[in-house]
């Protein structure tokens, strides 16, 4: 038997159910509404895509993230969509508790420019690419699955901004496709952690807008 889109979301808010990718897909009104609803009850980790970047930059000097000049950065879109999420978010009523980033700038600028507070850097969800191991890359999608798995301070949702090579590596293939800004929502429970949706940044202010 086929469940509505509704249904599935209605559930997976409720706990306990792993969408899959089908919450890639846009999400109906009712669905925004419904998912609106749960995040200003806070308990919900946020894991985000940074915004969107020039794409004829690179990351020339990885060893040294303090070097701004030498990575590739927020563009001018990005920069207005990452404002627009925070935005989006405080008109939704969605309670914001800690932030974590990656140590590149295009990640930390992502949450410094969307208001956010608490803003902590880590290693952790920082890309690796091809200056750090095999192993050290491993360990860091272990660190983000602990991190999705982790519940947030008490009416809160935690946000983290990392980077695609970090999502794919710990949540596999299906999110070999998320873009720049795209947000990926989960519930912890139990250590583990299902996802409910995934928004793209542009998505925000409809999605408060939706009462």
């Amino acid at each position: 038997m086929l469940m509505t889109r509704r249904r599935i979301v209605t559930l997976a808010l409720a706990g306990g159910l792993l969408i899959g990718t089908s919450a890639a897909a846009p999400l109906s009104a009712a669905d925004e509404s419904e998912l609106a609803n749960a995040l200003r009850a806070g308990g919900f980790v946020i894991l985000v895509r940074h915004g969107a970047t020039f794409p004829d930059q690179a990351d020339t000097d990885p060893f040294h993230p303090d070097n701004i000049a030498a990575q590739r950065n927020l563009n001018d879109k990005g920069k207005a969509l990452a404002k627009a999420f925070g935005e989006g978010l405080r008109q939704i009523g969605a309670p914001v508790g800690n932030v974590y980033t990656s140590l590149f700038n295009r990640a930390y600028e992502t949450a410094v420019l969307a208001g956010f507070t608490n803003i902590e850097k880590t290693a952790d969800i920082t890309e690796g690419g091809l200056v750090v191991s095999p192993n050290e890359n491993n360990r860091r999608a272990e660190a983000l699955r602990k991190m999705l798995g982790a519940t947030p301070k008490p009416g809160t949702n935690t946000v983290i901004i990392t980077h695609k090579p970090n999502i794919v590596d710990a949540l596999g293939k299906d999110w070999f496709d998320v873009k720049e800004g795209e947000a990926s929502i989960f519930r912890p429970e139990n250590g583990s952690y299902h996802l409910v949706a995934r928004v793209q940044m542009d998505e925000w202010p409809r999605l408060a807008a939706v009462k």
